[in-house]
């Protein structure tokens, strides 16, 4: 499951155990090598959405370690932006951009805390979905809307809710059911959860907020398949 340069189980309980802005500070430095980095494969898709649409300025939420990023920084031509709460996964994101030659900003911030107003072409995410709770999904639209010029996109991957009858479904309520029995005997919470934004729910958030929305599956890869890129365009 993990490459021999991730995380022991040892630190990933340690990483559990702690709040969700510690736990990814612990993880950040080998969180490269863990399952829970968004793969290049589903990475460069969104890469290209910005690309066609000749973005100049990109928001990241959630940024990470910066490999959603990195990529948008290979294709932007203004202003690419990554912002996180942990300061640990930015401290990793800012070294491998520098490495890597590129011109990204990193920013600390809580995303619900962002007072961006009509700033970008484009914003990404590929990991901050299992950080914002139903309630709050809402809020989160209409942020990103705020946060995008007139003609602007909401570029993501996320996946249907899977039907019980297959292993991800009781994977990921297995995890969400330790992760509420985590929460409820150890302060403070960490919050990571599965099946937050599936696609059946951002599309129907986004339709309702006034944006127009394109699904596509360019995903061929057997692991992928359940993967959707989505495109959504604030409507000028």
């Amino acid at each position: 499951m993990f490459d021999p340069n991730g995380p022991t189980l040892f630190e990933l309980a340690r990483q559990a155990l702690s709040s969700t802005t510690e736990g990814y500070d612990l993880l950040a430095p080998k969180f490269e090598w863990t399952p829970f980095r968004t793969p290049d494969v589903l990475i460069q898709p969104m890469a290209d959405a910005a690309a066609a649409a000749s973005a100049n300025d990109v928001l990241d939420l959630g940024c990470g370690t910066g490999a959603v990023t990195r990529a948008m920084a290979q294709v932007a031509k203004g202003r690419v932006l990554g912002i996180d709460l942990s300061e640990g996964m930015l401290s990793e994101a800012r070294r491998r951009a520098a490495d890597q030659g590129l011109d990204c900003e990193f920013e600390q911030m809580d995303l619900f805390e962002m007072a961006f107003e009509s700033e970008f072409d484009v914003v990404t995410t590929s990991g901050a979905f299992g950080h914002i709770l139903p309630p709050d999904q809402r809020k989160f639209v209409d942020l990103v809307w705020r946060a995008l010029r007139p003609g602007g996109l909401f570029v993501f991957i996320t996946g249907p809710m899977p039907k019980m009858n297959e292993a991800a479904f009781w994977v990921a309520r297995g995890f969400n059911a330790a992760m509420h029995v985590r929460n409820a005997l150890k302060r403070p919470p960490f919050v990571m959860f599965y099946l937050t934004f599936t696609l059946e729910r951002a599309t129907q958030l986004l339709w309702e907020r006034g944006f127009e929305v394109r699904v596509d599956s360019p995903f061929t890869a057997f692991e992928f398949q359940r993967a959707r890129l989505v495109i959504a365009r604030k409507v000028a």
